[in-house]
């Protein structure tokens, strides 16, 4: 627990900057504008700070034309955010948000420069994902005043934050994220440090699972159509064509450069995808192809040809696979990697694993979250799974401590 005997009072966030002009950085944006914050869009590239205007003009468009803000207000939001090339202009904001590129190196040298312009109260934040926020954070003069927010895209509409507590992070500088989540109408969730967070560490196991039934002989559109049959609002192959194949690729390739590749065995799937040019709806063709202007994906010949590749490469054996086995797997991998998460205390309660599973993965609402469904069909059944799952997958399906005790999760 942080001591704030000298922890500076929490203060109002009357100004924000968002450093880096992407989707995300434009989300993140238009999402302190709609509370109410004016906010500066700092990005070195001319370029990207036209496109990202062009992007929020036409958002801010069609929310009028949807009756959900009047024209007064477009232009009130509009006028709130302003853009700049320069860091200079942090340095009468009361927090600085990095949307930059998700390395580490590049991260730090933002934190870095940003660090020494802006004020000393100033909050500063980084928008990672998966990365190691001590790390980033010791770039900066005052990593008491750093934290990781972690938003989801579209971060102006998804409504999940993790707000990510750092070794340093003071409980002010905590408190004043917590609050400035809630104004922004968010459902923040403080997380611990550590890779991926507890959403994407969860996710990493979740997708690694559907990915093994892949090999072992189901196809994208029976694991999708069976986990949406359960509740999610999307299949996991939907998703990861959704928000483009190359983005978990590249996390991928981070994890390893920083040497934190995961201890079980992982397809190369997504390499073989990505290496095909095969990114997701963005490309007109992932896990599945996308006619032109559709939404909705069919099955691709070329993915089977892919995937029996891979099957082959890994010596894997097909039979045939039921949509049960499907639910289970791929739901009580998110199980057990959320009762380690909760032995280690980066999560503090089963509730708060539950709360950013069904709010920013789609993991169906009326189940209450993996772990109260846990709960509700019993962590001894969830057990014995586990074990007839470990026969034949044993290091990826070691049993959680939590779960072993007789399970249950705190709060």
């Amino acid at each position: 627990m942080h001591s704030d005997l000298h922890d500076p009072a929490p203060f109002p966030i009357r100004r924000a900057a968002v450093i880096g002009a992407g989707t995300m950085g434009s989300g993140i944006a238009i999402a302190f504008a709609n509370a109410g914050i004016p906010v500066v869009s700092i990005d070195a590239s001319p370029e990207a700070l036209q496109r990202a205007r062009t992007s929020i003009e036409r958002t801010y468009a069609g929310q009028v034309e949807k009756g959900r803000i009047s024209e007064l207000q477009r232009e009130e939001r509009l006028a709130s955010i302003a853009a700049e090339a320069s860091f200079d202009a942090v340095a009468n904001c009361d927090i600085v948000v990095e949307a930059v590129f998700e390395a580490l190196d590049v991260k730090r040298d933002v934190f870095a420069k940003v660090g020494a312009l802006c004020r000393s109260d100033a909050i500063l934040a980084s928008n990672t994902s998966t990365l190691d926020v001590d790390a980033i954070a010791a770039a900066a003069p005052h990593p008491e005043r750093s934290l990781g927010l972690h938003f989801f895209s579209p971060a102006h509409v998804m409504r999940l934050l993790e707000v990510v507590r750092g070794a340093r992070t003071s409980a002010a500088t905590l408190a004043a994220a917590v609050t400035l989540g809630k104004r922004l109408g968010k459902i923040p969730v403080v997380v611990g440090n550590c890779d991926g967070f507890v959403g994407n560490r969860m996710l990493l196991r979740y997708r690694r699972e559907a990915e093994f039934l892949l090999l072992e002989g189901a196809t994208p559109q029976q694991v999708d159509a069976a986990l949406e049959h359960f509740g999610f609002a999307m299949g996991p192959f939907a998703v990861a064509d959704l928000a483009g194949i190359d983005i978990g690729y590249g996390a991928k390739l981070e994890r390893i450069k920083r040497g934190a590749a995961p201890p079980f065995a992982v397809t190369d799937l997504p390499d073989a995808l990505v290496a095909a040019g095969r990114l997701g709806q963005k490309t007109g063709k992932g896990y599945y192809r996308y006619a032109p202007g559709a939404r909705k994906g069919e099955p691709d010949p070329e993915v089977d040809a892919i995937i029996a590749e891979e099957r082959a490469r890994l010596r894997v054996v097909t039979r045939r696979i039921d949509d049960d086995e499907i639910v289970e797997r791929c739901v009580y991998a998110l199980v057990n990697e959320g009762a380690r998460i909760l032995a280690e205390g980066v999560a503090d309660r089963a509730a708060d694993v539950d709360a950013i599973w069904v709010n920013g993965y789609g993991f169906p609402a009326a189940r209450d979250g993996p772990m109260a469904y846990a709960e509700s069909i019993g962590i001894p059944s969830v057990l014995a799974a586990i074990r007839r799952f470990a026969e034949r997958d044993p290091i990826f399906w070691q049993a959680a401590p939590l779960l072993l005790r007789g399970g249950a999760v705190p709060g």
